[in-house]
């Protein structure tokens, strides 16, 4: 067994751990990061798969992830913007593919007042909200209490106004039925992107993406760091107490004064704490689950809906795949769509075998492109549900209740152990501007408390 001694030990080598790890070290502090992978980035993952790149984790940078845009530019990365150009398709309960254009979908005038009324109250309540800080609203208990499916229906019969209004929180972002989490936890999803307007706009959301993919950010960080970052570490046992922490992992022990814990909240079971967490923080973490979705990854010769004046962009509440768009590569001849499919939808598609889940998806797909999308020359399903590391997809988000009854205590250490990922950020939640934004807090705060 390796034994370091370090000021901090950073666990997970993700963005916010490696963000954390690098703000520490230029303070003058000396930090070890252990990563249960044998790579860096967690739910970041650029790799090549049948000769073509894909962004198997997350990929898109929108404009207001100032803490995102800032590491890019300063790690000298480039970003292109997300190909839209054309129509977009929707499909209604009818079955049809419309194209349209602009952001609202083509539903019936009475739908359109419906989604818009509703629309403009969301963003409304949304103003009060402050990410940081949403259980702070004077009736976040009210709005904690009742399911976002639930409150959407109060507001209307109109169910597919309900179903659009519904699925830019549930099946796009939380990636949970609409009826498991509450009318808070979806107006916090909305302020983390500034209004539910934003989070509702593809083109503002999902608006560019890094030249080479998103996964050089960690790879980048890491590199700074030298030695100091070890793979195929997962930390076994977190000792802790006034005196500082000893993190044992698979072939390292690291003694330290401080601890950033840089993972999920759903993997904090995974280390036993010698002594115990307090109750408060076993009861927490029960709250708190991961969503799942499925990123269907299809590769063509070419981007052949181009040709039919379509920009990929495709959403449909009633179809398998209930969003799609152009996700070709910078500078790449071939065109490739990523579609998603979540929650209860995607869990009913791994009962059944690859290769009829397969069919069943592209036959979705050629629903919005045409009978070509289901014949592409190279096809991958990101399946972050089956990743002993991560076990969901995008992030953790509270139970119905959970978020007013422990949100405040989300990102309060114990003792000399810090927490800091993407699922615990006001700004920037389940993105990774929300992980840089917690990474640069978690060591703020030590730094601080280093030098007390």
């Amino acid at each position: 067994m390796n034994e370091i001694t370090r000021d901090v030990v950073v666990i997970g080598a993700g963005a916010a751990g490696l963000t954390a790890a690098n703000a520490l070290r230029k303070a003058g502090l000396s930090v070890a990061v252990l990563e249960a992978r044998d790579r860096v980035g967690g739910r970041l993952w650029t790799d090549e798969i049948d000769g073509a790149m894909l962004e198997i984790g997350g990929q898109w940078v929108s404009p207001d992830q100032d803490a995102l845009i800032d590491t890019v530019a300063e790690l000298g990365l480039e970003t292109f913007s997300r190909y839209r150009e054309g129509d977009s398709v929707y499909i209604g309960p009818d079955g049809v593919a419309h194209r349209f254009t602009g952001e609202m979908f083509p539903v019936s005038a009475e739908t359109e007042r419906v989604i818009a009324e509703i629309t403009e109250r969301l963003d409304a309540m949304v103003a009060e909200i402050d990410p940081d800080r949403p259980w702070a609203h004077e009736k976040a208990a009210e709005w904690d209490r009742i399911s976002w499916d639930a409150w959407l229906r109060t507001q209307t019969d109109d169910d597919e106004a309900v179903r659009n209004l519904a699925f830019a929180t549930g099946s796009a972002m939380l990636t949970k039925p609409t009826h498991s989490f509450s009318l808070l936890q979806s107006l916090l999803m909305a302020a983390s992107a500034g209004s539910y307007s934003h989070l509702v706009d593809a083109d503002f959301i999902l608006d560019k993406r890094v030249v080479g993919g998103l996964q050089q950010v960690p790879i980048l960080l890491a590199e700074r760091l030298g030695d100091d970052v070890l793979l195929n570490e997962p930390v076994r046992t977190l000792e802790w107490g006034e005196s500082g922490v000893t993190a044992i992992a698979e072939s390292t022990t690291v003694r330290a004064r401080f601890a950033i814990n840089a993972l999920a909240p759903n993997l904090y079971s995974r280390i036993s704490y010698v002594p115990a967490l307090p109750r408060l923080q076993h009861q927490m973490h029960q709250h708190l689950s991961m969503g799942f979705v499925i990123k269907v990854h299809a590769v063509y010769e070419t981007p052949f809906w181009r040709d039919k004046g379509l920009s990929g962009t495709a959403f449909s509440p009633y179809e398998l795949s209930h969003e799609a768009y152009d996700n070709t590569n910078h500078g790449d001849a071939r065109g490739t769509l990523v579609g998603f499919v979540s929650d209860q939808t995607a869990d009913d598609l791994f009962r059944l075998s690859a290769e009829e889940r397969k069919e069943r998806i592209l036959e979705s797909l050629s629903h919005y492109y045409g009978p070509e999308a289901k014949n592409p020359i190279v096809y991958y399903e990101s399946d972050w549900g089956s990743e002993e590391w991560t076990r969901g997809a995008y992030a953790a988000s509270f139970d119905l209740g959970g978020l007013s009854r422990y949100g405040a205590d989300l990102r309060t250490p114990v003792g000399p152990i810090h927490f800091a990922c993407s699922d615990l950020a006001g700004a920037g939640y389940q993105h990774v501007d929300g992980a840089i934004r917690m990474g640069r807090e978690a060591a703020a705060h030590i730094i601080e408390e280093a030098r007390a």
